[in-house]
């Protein structure tokens, strides 16, 4: 699926095609590396959070949790920002790396379903610090009307389309029961988003154009008890037939 990204501060709009993220300039970032990209970007503020102003590559692949040669080509497709013999200048490479993912800006998001998640998400002060702003909280629950959830004010999911026009709004997350993501979905792209951050436990489809990045957190647990479950030693199954 092709898919254009909003523009930044008046900077060249990117695709994705096949995979790669394109630039009309004629540079192309892989997928793998464009997810990898935030990953560099916290652990650079957490350098400039300890004090630190120069990094060599290996350092920050360290700090990063991948293997220097991986970091080094990644940082390729952006430019040429290390110094032999001094490494990288934290705070300029951060701000590139800013720059190229489009957080120097804050981008509005909307957080639909203000449930125990949405909640949380309504509360997480990461937001703010890296580049997004929450300008509305809706639910389809009367009974959550005009409670006030991290400073703003809960709002009836019919006024999505108003909010969406009104704040230029690019990015929604859904916080929804599973049963109400797909409706919640249509009815945010039929609004204007384009960006999608899915919580629900659930696939959603959406139209060419539109993207979705999917958080699912069992998921996830999942994975764990996996390779949890490879580290203790296994214990043999009764044969069938047996008690157990």
């Amino acid at each position: 699926m092709n898919a254009t990204t909003p523009s930044a501060g008046g900077r060249t709009p990117a695709a994705t095609v096949d995979g790669v993220v394109t630039r009309s300039a004629g540079r192309e970032i892989p997928e793998a590396t464009v997810a990898r990209l935030p990953v560099y970007l916290r652990a650079l503020h957490a350098m400039l959070e300890r004090g630190i102003s120069t990094c060599s590559s290996e350092e920050l692949a360290v700090a990063a949790g991948v293997n220097s040669a991986k970091l080094r080509k990644d940082l390729s497709y952006l430019g040429s920002y290390g110094t032999r013999g001094v490494g990288y200048d934290v705070d300029y490479l951060r701000y590139q790396i800013a720059r190229e993912i489009g957080v120097t800006q804050d981008w509005p998001v909307i957080i639909v379903g203000i449930g125990n998640l949405g909640h949380a998400l309504a509360n997480y002060s990461g937001f703010r610090s890296r580049g997004f702003r929450v300008v509305a909280l809706l639910d389809a629950d009367p009974a959550l009307s005009e409670k006030v959830v991290a400073g703003l004010p809960v709002r009836p999911f019919a006024e999505l389309d108003a909010i969406v026009a009104e704040q230029s709004v690019a990015i929604g997350v859904i916080a929804t029961p599973a049963e109400a993501a797909q409706s919640v979905a249509d009815e945010m792209v039929g609004a204007g988003i384009t960006s999608i951050l899915n919580f629900a436990p659930s696939v959603i489809a959406v139209p060419e154009g539109v993207d979705v990045r999917k958080v699912d957190l069992s998921i996830e647990l999942q994975i764990l008890a996996y390779h949890e479950q490879r580290k203790t030693p296994s214990v043999s199954e009764p044969e069938q037939g047996a008690s157990a």
